[in-house]
């Protein structure tokens, strides 16, 4: 469908400026206690940050509890269930925290003993404030992404396809909601773009996944 009235899709990068809340906890109880109250920002930040933060390797967890419940408190019980939370699954981060405490508190009935972990291994709760950049590329045609895709950085992929999500009504990614502007012409596109996992996958399996079903749907 052609249309001169189809608004261009202009292409921003990021970066994340982390930000110390002044919260922090030893155990568990204090941890739970300090969910009840943070700001969501410091829940999205754990869930969504490490993303955007250099790692050379495979992380066995994918948010930031469930990495210090293993790594300080060494609860190998209570971080699988916190590990398997996956955030797309909520319609928003206030269920997130419920079933963090939820999760906490089953836990903390079944354990004897207080968990508590060494002073240098306390955790620390943080929040991030997104920086975007205007990358001064503006695509008149679905077609372009083949070429361009491939050429964006990481940090462009998480702020169209990952935090995007929190700022549309139909909570998807940004190239979605263009493509949607084009009526049902890209509607298998959309829909491959759909099952592509935010979550579990890591910013480049994301951006190969995206190449791989654009180039597969678009001449």
């Amino acid at each position: 469908m052609e249309n001169s009235n189809l608004k261009p899709f202009y292409l921003k990068d990021c970066s994340l400026a982390v930000v110390a809340t002044g919260e922090s906890a030893y155990s568990l109880a204090q941890f739970r206690e300090i969910l009840t109250r943070i700001a969501l920002s410091s829940i999205y930040y754990h869930f969504w940050g490490e993303r955007m933060r250099p790692s050379f390797v495979h992380l066995e967890y994918h948010n930031d509890f469930a990495r210090w419940v293993h790594t300080a408190l060494h609860d190998n019980v209570l971080s699988e269930r916190l590990g398997i939370i996956d955030p797309t699954e909520f319609d928003d981060l206030e269920e997130v925290r419920k079933l963090i405490i939820e999760l906490i508190d089953e836990r903390l009935n079944e354990i004897e003993f207080a968990l508590w972990a060494r002073r240098e291994l306390k955790f620390h709760f943080l929040r991030s404030i997104i920086i975007v950049f205007d990358m001064k590329i503006g695509l008149q045609h679905p077609s372009e992404l083949k070429a361009v895709l491939p050429k964006l950085p990481a940090s462009s992929i998480y702020l169209h396809f990952i935090d995007a999500r929190g700022r549309n009504v139909q909570r998807i990614d940004d190239f979605s909601v263009w493509l949607m502007e084009y009526g049902n012409e890209y509607a298998d596109l959309i829909k491959k773009i759909e099952y592509i996992d935010p979550y579990f996958l890591t910013l480049t399996e994301i951006k190969q996944k995206l190449i791989e079903v654009v180039n597969e749907c678009l001449p």
